[in-house]
């Protein structure tokens, strides 16, 4: 397989607009109340705005930014888990990825029914399931409990098991969520690897995280992302500059609103919502 990025493109966002509504009032007596006053019940909050971006062939793109700034949302624009209100996503060929830690794992099946049940769902038949399960088992290292109903792993098990099902499907898109901050620190380096093992044989790959020295080290190309906009798209290294801007600027006004004795803007705290992220 070519490891050099191709011309061609995996991945096509058009102009994409995603938008979610935040509602205010959680009972009926909020509802009632806020009616009343003649407030609003709920707000539209737009997370993608007219967002465009192509992704070549063999790619490792690293989408950047700080929480809530539309970087998630697009990642899921890419999977199909979500759907765009306008604007078009095209990707080409098969998709696999991490975007929430154990996505796709059934809590009440075992380890061993899930590698069958989530490798079904990534799209590898039976057969390749069967051939490639003690290497999925080895990989994960949840050997011991495999038998036991995943709703008793811990958050790093779940990640283990769901990154060795999903790396090992040969994807031709991989998408990779946050899910390398869960874990101890040699078995994520052991998912950097087996990464970098995909990115050598040519896949494209779309990396979100917040660990900017380790998405310098990996990614081609950085898309910085703020309040649902791309505002960089080159190398990783500016991307990540843009982002520790904003960091920085983030603090500031949180540190002068609680001086002035106000609360902190939304997200100010951190906190990894899946709201437009």
């Amino acid at each position: 397989m070519n490891t050099s990025p191709s011309t061609t493109p995996s991945i096509v966002i058009d102009r994409v607009t995603k938008n979610f509504t935040l509602r205010h009032a959680r009972s009926i007596k909020e509802m009632s109340v806020r009616a009343f006053r003649g407030q609003p019940l709920s707000d539209r909050f737009r997370a993608l705005d007219e967002v465009s971006l192509t992704i070549g062939q063999g790619e490792t793109v690293a989408l950047m930014g700080l929480n809530g700034s539309g970087k998630s949302t697009l990642l899921k624009m890419i999977s199909g888990v979500l759907r765009p209100d306008s604007g078009s996503v095209l990707v080409r060929g098969r998709v696999a990825g991490l975007i929430d830690v154990g996505a796709g794992l059934h809590p009440e099946l075992t380890g061993r029914e899930n590698v069958y049940l989530n490798g079904a769902i990534l799209g590898m038949p039976q057969a390749e399931i069967a051939r490639k399960f003690d290497a999925i088992v080895e990989f994960s290292g949840v050997e011991r409990f495999l038998d036991d109903q995943v709703k008793f792993y811990s958050s790093g098990m779940f990640m283990r098991l769901a990154f060795s099902i999903a790396a090992h499907t040969e994807p031709d898109v991989f998408l990779i969520d946050e899910v390398l901050a869960v874990g101890d620190p040699p078995f994520r380096e052991k998912c950097l690897d087996r990464i970098r093992e995909l990115r050598g044989e040519g896949r494209t790959m779309v990396v979100v995280a917040h660990d900017i020295r380790m998405l310098v080290g990996l990614c081609d190309r950085g898309v910085t992302m703020r309040q649902g906009r791309v505002i960089f798209d080159g190398p990783t290294a500016e991307a990540g500059r843009l982002v520790r801007e904003d960091r920085a600027a983030r603090r500031a006004a949180a540190a002068a609103g609680t001086a002035a004795g106000t609360p902190a803007a939304p997200g100010v705290s951190g906190g990894t919502g899946d709201l437009g992220g």
